[in-house]
Order: C-alpha cells, then structure tokens, then sequence
C-alpha cells in the first residue's frame, strides 16, 4: 500500500567558494603570498601589477646627470677605502638583512632518522603515527591501547600492544633525548641514559628516578638519603644534576631543531597624536586585476571553439571572485582590527600588559557585525607590529575576572601578577597556590586556588616544591 507524507526540515548548505573564502580569511601575509601566486600561474586571466618600490627621491636621484669626475679628483678623493669598498656590493642606505633559514618539523626530522637507522619497512607506517601523535613538546600523550585501536580501524594495521611499544622504544633512541617520552619520569630516565653509565652519581639518580619517584614528587628527602644510603652532600650533588635536566624534550620546537624563527606582521600600527592607525603590511588587492586582452582575442576571432570559449569564461569567473576575496579579507581584517585598537586603546597607548582590558571573540564580532568563526580566523596565525614590539593577536584575548569592586579584569592581568609574586618571592621559602590566591585577594583580585594552578602552568612555573629544591641546590 502506497503512503504520501509530507516531511519539512532545515538544512544548512555551504557553498565550496564560502569555504574557500574562509580559508582565505585564515591565511597570514606569507601564506596568501604564495596562494596568489599560485593562483598567477594557474589562471591566465588573472595579472599582478609590479610594483614601484623607489620614492620620489631616488627617482630624482637616479635620473639626475652625474658630474664628471676627472682622473685627478679620483685619485685624490677624501672618500675612505671602507666607504667605497662597501658600496661596491651594497648601497650605503641598505641594511643588512639575515638570510632566512629552511625551517624543518621536529617529526619529519624524527622520521628520517628512524628510517635511517631502521630498515623494517614494516615499521614505518606504526612509526609514522607514533611520531606524529606526538605532542608540541615531544611527548606522547596518546595511551598505547587507543594508538592500537586507531591503527586497527583507521589504518587497518594490526599490531600487538607488544609490538608497538617496542617501535616506541626504538623512537626513543633518536634524538633529542627524552623523545616520546609518556611522562616526566620516563623523560628523565631516557635523558640519564645518555650519560655515562659507570659514573656514580648517574647510578644513584637512575636509582633514584626510577623507584622514588613519588617520594621526590612530595619532597620527601629525608626518605630518598636513608634508602639509597646517601649523605646531604651527595644528594645535593644527585638533585643539582637532576634540575639541571629539561623536563621536556622539546621546548618549544625551536630551540633543538628549528633554531631560527622569523615573523612576519600582517599589521603595521602606527601612534599618532589623536589615536592610533592600523594599516596592512601590504594591500594587494590593488596589485591584482584582469587581462582583458585574452578576452578580446577571443570576441575578435570567431573560429575559436566551444570549450576555448567556456574555459576562458570559467577562469573569468574564477579571477573575479578571488580578486573580490582578497579585498573581502582586507576589509574585514582592517574592520576587526581597527575595533580592537578601540577597546585596548590604553594598552597599545602605553604598550603595558596590565592595561589590557577583558576581550573575547564575541565582543569583536557583535561590534562589526561578522560571525565570530570569521573573526577567530582573521586573527588566527596573525601579527602585529606595535612601537613597542611585534605582537600576537591571539593574545589580546582573554576572559575577565571580577575585582573587589566589581570591575572585570583581564587574566593576563592576573598572570602578570602572579609572575611578580614569584619573582620577587623568598626562593628558600617559595609560595604556595593557596597563599599566591590569598595574596590576590589582598589586592583586590577574588580568585580560587586551582585558578591560580592554572595560571601557573600556563606560565610554565614550577610547583612551590620544585622552586624551593632549586633554590636549596643553588
């Protein structure tokens, strides 16, 4: 028997320019760059005017006649030998800039020495995603039991638990020391392991990382002396090597393998007497346009094919509405930023962390009327460059935290806070979290301690244990 109902429901289409565009909006000055040039090379449509790099001034200067200078005056020219001797490779007005270097990802460098040193192939598929599950760190975070299930519904590699941990334990010969770690005491041991081994005081920190861990955690000295048979000096000597060791293999990537890191600000925002100006590092959607020759050609030559014709149409298209993102992304970066110079105008005034005032996505997007997927992008990977430094803009945004008179009060705020009262603190007799909370409520700042141990680890401080241990070594 035949039925006929009638089904409403709402469905939300994206078109693949709409996300091509946000991608677009994502992009930072060094990206969109070679995204347009691509774009060049693939559309011949599409053109890019050169453009004029020399002033008024060094026109005039080039175009003007020289003097001539006799055999005489040259031979008796004051001019030191330095000045003209550099000028022979370099204009005098031209500084020096470094050459940048090849930046190379920690994992495809990890890769390639495993397969260096391994010629299982076999290998290297469970290898690859070990390495690649790696934190930003170095440290694998992943349990072994969920990296087998991935590899046995997603990859379909079956591989015993056995035997992908015996991958990681070969990941973890490479170097740096202490490389897919699965914790700090793991990572401490694959760093000692590197050391000589005959050395007494690296057996009696194995020893001591390995089965007192936990007592080393609490602080617990007294215990670790009496059971490994240690006096105060030797295990002063033992803990002084123990901090002297990084607990993590990584620290930030770029300190072991990718030693240079150059940014490039997509802002340039200049301080004038009224307020100040925002402006991009370079506008190109002026220096794009259309090569309408092409099309003439073709309206002139009527021997021209079908397809010819709706290909040229096509990439007609194609370069009109790329010409008309790039201008969309301007204008929408210059919108949003222009709205965040206005809420933080004391802070990029004075250039003064503690200024910053409470400001979060959802305050940029209803002040210029854009979504706020579209704001998080415009600010994602973005710089800008202050007269009192370059800047993330990632980093302007931050909740707010209620004072003692009810004003919000940005957590970058209080993070700077906290880093003062660390600095300054007695390093024999270190703060805990609970009285740095309690310092805060004096001053004004109503904050829980766990708040406060959030804060701490996202500034990277130790626990008040581990500052007083170092502060005892020292």
């Amino acid at each position: 028997m035949l039925n006929q109902t009638q089904l409403q429901k709402q469905q939300l289409k994206i078109l693949p320019q709409q996300i091509q565009l946000l991608n677009i909006f994502h992009l930072n000055d060094l990206q969109l760059n070679q995204l347009i040039n691509d774009e060049l090379n693939d559309n011949p449509l599409l053109e890019q005017s050169i453009a004029d790099t020399d002033s008024p001034t060094d026109k005039a200067q080039k175009d003007e006649i020289q003097d001539y200078m006799g055999m005489d005056e040259y031979i008796y020219d004051d001019i030191p030998d330095y000045k003209t001797e550099y000028c022979n490779y370099l204009p005098s007005d031209t500084p020096f800039t470094p050459i940048a270097s090849e930046r190379v990802d920690f994992r495809e460098d990890l890769k390639n020495q495993y397969r260096q040193q391994n010629r299982v192939e076999e290998e290297y598929p469970v290898a690859d995603y070990l390495i690649d599950s790696l934190n930003a760190n170095g440290m694998l975070d992943q349990e072994l039991d969920s990296v087998c299930e991935y590899l046995s519904f997603s990859l379909k590699i079956w591989r015993e638990k056995a035997d992908v941990e015996a991958i990681l334990l070969k990941i973890q010969e490479l170097e740096p020391a202490g490389i897919g770690a699965r914790n700090l005491q793991e990572c401490l041991l694959l760093k000692l392991s590197r050391f000589n081994q005959k050395r007494p005081d690296i057996k009696k920190a194995v020893l001591l990382v390995k089965n007192y861990f936990s007592e080393l955690h609490t602080g617990n000295l007294q215990l670790i002396r009496k059971n490994l048979g240690l006096d105060e000096d030797e295990l002063k000597i033992i803990l002084k090597l123990l901090a002297s060791l990084k607990t993590r293999p990584l620290v930030e990537n770029d300190n072991t393998i990718n030693p240079l890191k150059y940014i490039t600000p997509d802002f340039i925002i200049r301080m004038t007497e009224d307020e100040p100006e925002v402006s991009l590092i370079r506008q190109r959607s002026g220096d794009l346009y259309i090569n309408n020759s092409w099309l003439n050609s073709l309206q002139e030559n009527s021997h021209v094919e079908k397809n010819t014709r709706q290909y040229m149409q096509n990439k007609l298209q194609s370069a009109q509405w790329f010409i008309s993102a790039i201008k969309e992304r301007e204008t929408n970066m210059l919108k949003i930023m222009r709205c965040i110079i206005s809420l933080q105008r004391d802070y990029f005034q004075e250039g003064d962390i503690m200024l910053l005032k409470p400001m979060i996505l959802k305050d940029i997007a209803e002040r210029t009327n854009l979504d706020i997927s579209t704001v998080s992008r415009v600010i994602s990977n973005k710089y800008a460059e202050t007269p009192f430094g370059t800047i993330f803009l990632k980093k302007l945004f931050s909740e707010g935290l209620p004072d003692k008179e009810g004003t919000s009060v940005s957590n970058k705020v209080i993070q700077k806070i906290i880093e003062e009262m660390v600095e300054t603190e007695d390093k024999k007799n270190p703060y805990t979290d609970q009285q740095i909370a309690a310092l805060l409520t004096e001053k004004g700042y109503v904050i829980a301690r766990r708040t406060v141990a959030k804060y701490r680890e996202q500034l990277q401080i130790p626990i008040a244990m581990y500052r007083g241990v170092k502060a005892e070594i020292a």
